[in-house]
């Protein structure tokens, strides 16, 4: 039996009192687990050492400013 199948089967045995604690832990193990690229390290490090900017404005203004940058 695999371990998917023995953990499947055993699912049918857990106490509708307790699937809660398994429906949560189940969740977040089915999350992968994502290692940042070294593009979004360096960003964070340059947040967490004070650099960065913030916008002060609307999303549609920030946006603008976003394409306006691309072109």
């Amino acid at each position: 039996m695999s371990s998917r199948e023995l953990a499947k089967s055993l699912i049918d045995r857990i106490p509708d009192g307790k699937m809660y604690y398994v429906l949560s832990f189940l969740q977040g193990a089915a999350i992968p687990d994502e290692t940042p690229n070294a593009e979004t390290m360096k960003a964070v490090e340059e947040l967490d050492s004070g650099g960065g900017f913030t916008f002060d404005g609307s999303t549609s203004d920030l946006l603008s400013e976003i394409l306006a940058e691309d072109d």
